[in-house]
């Protein structure tokens, strides 16, 4: 059984959510894990800071999708191996239903990440350049600009 890695940005997507659930409306000072982001508590782009709450929960999801996705298939894999043929065992069918679930749920993770980093992006008046894919250039960017926890380095 694999061990999963946490997520990178777990202290930073908390200090977020923190922000969002217990914040007053005045109040636009960042918490620490946010101090080195690219946006200031004085400016419009603050309003971006609260996009960051779906964006980086979307990451988390795609990350745990992906994840599981590698999980079952390495299972899958290891069942199929040794397997007679003819008939497959009810272990292996089992697995193709766990892996076919898992592919759909990365799928929809994909999807929302894609949501939330096109309103991120709209948000933070943020320039995708061009024949890079919105996905690709939002993790880099995420890779890039959000502190990543202690504890995942």
């Amino acid at each position: 059984m694999a061990i999963a890695k946490p997520f990178p940005y777990a202290e930073c997507l908390a200090a977020l959510e923190s922000i969002g659930a217990s914040a007053p409306a005045g109040d636009t000072s960042l918490p620490a894990p946010l101090a080195r982001t690219p946006f200031d508590a004085a400016g419009e782009q603050f309003a971006a800071v609260h996009r960051l709450i779906p964006l980086l929960g979307a990451r988390k999801a795609m990350w745990q999708a992906a994840f599981d996705t590698e999980q079952v298939a390495d299972e899958l894999r290891r069942y199929q191996k040794f397997a007679k043929p003819g008939q497959p065992s009810p272990q292996v069918v089992q697995l193709r239903r766990q892996q076919a679930m898992a592919r759909q749920a990365a799928s929809r993770s994909k999807q929302g990440f894609i949501e939330a980093a096109t309103a991120f992006v709209r948000e933070a008046g943020i320039a995708v350049p061009q024949r890079v894919s919105l996905e690709s250039f939002v993790i880099r960017w995420i890779d890039e600009n959000i502190p990543k926890d202690a504890s995942a380095e």
